[in-house]
């Protein structure tokens, strides 16, 4: 197992690649975070940002624009990046019907489309094996 994720190797390479995505959504997040509030306060737009819809919109927002930033960086081609962004905001969408029916709280849809996002990630990149496994991602 040890040797399995070593960064050269095509599984190492994968988890690494991951792992990338994984901080640069954290950037995104603190970084891009608080200038939507400080937009929102200065257009007295607040109250809808923070309602469940916009506000989760807008965090996938923040996650991606760091990470396709940084994928772009990395020499991944535009296909493979928008791909990855939608595994972003895939997650929060399927949850807003189960929302709107008053099946699950706000508090869910926030947890679980942070939760569904790691395996949305996961699987964009599986369909692209060859792109985050070896050295040179295909430009597509």
């Amino acid at each position: 197992m040890k040797t399995l994720l070593r960064p050269t190797t095509p599984t190492g390479h994968f988890v690494r690649h991951y792992l990338e995505m994984v901080v640069a959504m954290i950037v995104g997040m603190v970084a891009l975070g608080p200038l939507w509030s400080l937009a929102g306060d200065a257009l007295g737009w607040t109250p809808v940002l923070h309602a469940t819809e916009p506000a989760v919109l807008i965090m996938a927002t923040n996650m991606s624009v760091a990470m396709c930033a940084w994928m772009r960086f990395r020499g991944h081609g535009w296909r493979a990046t928008l791909e990855m962004a939608a595994s972003m905001y895939l997650p929060f969408l399927v949850l807003f019907p189960p929302l709107w029916a008053g099946l699950i709280s706000a508090d869910t849809v926030m947890v679980g489309g942070h939760v569904l996002m790691l395996p949305a990630m996961a699987a964009a990149m599986l369909l692209r094996r060859a792109e985050y496994t070896g050295h040179c991602p295909a430009r597509s």
